[in-house]
């Protein structure tokens, strides 16, 4: 096992110390960044989880725009605007969520500077409450353009305690079997006019069951060796914004790292502009019913 980016660590710690300070207790988890995941869900939006307390049937829709899609730590976009919309219904803790990504200037391939919807996500979950521990569980299947579609199901655990810790395991049972294991801790500040400021921070681990998802040399030439070490890191801060009844804007900045040396190599080779490392930002429009 190699050793972790320090940047990663020193910045959750810092998040970490300031919340410590702060002797607020902590609130249920925010909408992820876009790209990087729904609660304790890989889908690629900004879901709200909805959980069994919910009486009758709910709804939530959004909308992000981002300056890059980033996934896991990959970059599956490049100098583009990408729109990420996503719907979600839910009843007694079960819920359904359709997400999709539309490129409005692909960087490479046979669409290449045009504009193109290129991946359709659907998921089913069932989140339920006992006392301060959060348990869900889902399955996501992943319709990506040029690509075989893939499936994974998840288990997640999540604390109502200080810093909101969350730790996930996803199962790829489709085209490219393997784990993927996420530990995040977030927190909001309540700030006036029922507005947040919302500081989330995750490290995350895989291992590779298959041959594509391989380490590669630092010349970036693949090896025989399947993948296993720390993933990618991802730290970001955000602010929600209600306006309008049940509407809220939250815009948004996060920083993405590899997290080992044989990450940043796979990121390198694999990634559309070569790059290991990403800092993007975008915002998201939602509404519920």
């Amino acid at each position: 096992m190699k050793k972790k980016s320090m940047s990663v660590v020193l910045v959750l710690l810092l998040i970490s110390v300031t919340v410590g300070f702060s002797n607020a207790k902590a609130e249920k988890e925010k909408p992820s960044a876009p790209g990087e995941g729904t609660t304790l869900a890989p889908g690629e939006g900004t879901t709200v989880a909805i959980t069994e307390e919910e009486e009758g049937v709910t709804a939530l829709a959004d909308v992000a725009f981002v300056t890059q899609y980033i996934w896991r730590g990959y970059e599956l976009s490049k100098d583009s605007l990408v729109i990420q919309p996503s719907a979600t219904v839910g009843y007694k803790g079960f819920s359904l969520n359709l997400w999709g990504n539309l490129d409005t200037d692909v960087y490479a391939g046979p669409y290449e500077g045009k504009s193109k919807w290129n991946e359709t996500d659907f998921t089913v979950a069932y989140e339920h409450s006992f006392g301060p521990v959060g348990l869900g569980l889902g399955y996501i299947y992943y319709a990506v353009a040029r690509l075989e579609d893939t499936q994974e199901f998840y288990l997640g655990v999540d604390g109502d305690v200080i810093l909101a810790p969350t730790l996930t395991v996803y199962r790829d049972v489709g085209e490219l079997h393997g784990w993927y294991i996420d530990f995040g801790i977030s927190h909001s500040f309540e700030l006036p006019f029922d507005m947040t400021l919302d500081l989330e921070g995750s490290v995350a681990y895989y291992i590779s069951d298959n041959d594509d998802i391989v380490e590669y040399n630092d010349d970036l030439t693949p090896t025989d060796k399947r993948f296993s070490n720390f993933q990618n890191g991802l730290v970001s801060v955000g602010m929600t914004i209600p306006f309008y009844r049940d509407f809220s804007v939250v815009p948004m900045i996060a920083y993405s790292i590899p997290l080992s040396s044989d990450a940043n190599n796979l990121f390198k080779a694999i990634s559309l502009g070569g790059n290991s490392a990403h800092l993007f930002g975008g915002v998201t429009l939602s509404v519920a019913f």
